[in-house]
């Protein structure tokens, strides 16, 4: 049983950055494969970022890629996403969610453990 608890969500003006924490309680989180989801108004769930346990290799959206960081500690159990340069359009709640499978099946959102989410609102 994996336990997530996201926090560092806000209000930012567009270019600004936030970085976001995701807790996780259980002692074999160092063994899942960690990501992070949005979801806008409106919108559909999308894959934002996720780190694989081991090595650790990251994978990004495109719509993030250059700006956004994922970076994991095992040590403290914690997962970042570090964002920077942000625009309006990243404005959602910002999930992070564990899983033991692979990456490819975490970004179809097949996925046994979600956080609570925190909210990210960037304005113009």
């Amino acid at each position: 049983q994996v336990q997530l608890v996201e926090s560092g969500g806000g209000l930012v003006q567009a270019g600004g950055s936030l970085r976001l924490s995701c807790a996780a309680s259980g002692r074999t989180f160092s063994r899942y494969n960690v990501a992070w989801f949005r979801q806008a108004p409106g919108k559909e769930r999308e894959f934002v970022a996720a780190i694989s346990w081991s090595a650790p290799l990251t994978y990004y959206a495109d719509s993030v890629k250059g700006r956004f960081t994922i970076s994991r500690d095992n040590a403290k159990n914690t997962v970042y996403l570090q964002m920077n340069s942000l625009k309006p359009e990243d404005t959602a709640v910002y999930y992070c969610a564990a899983d033991p499978s692979t990456i490819a099946t975490m970004q179809r959102g097949d996925i046994d453990y979600w956080g609570q989410g925190t909210q990210v609102t960037v304005s113009s």
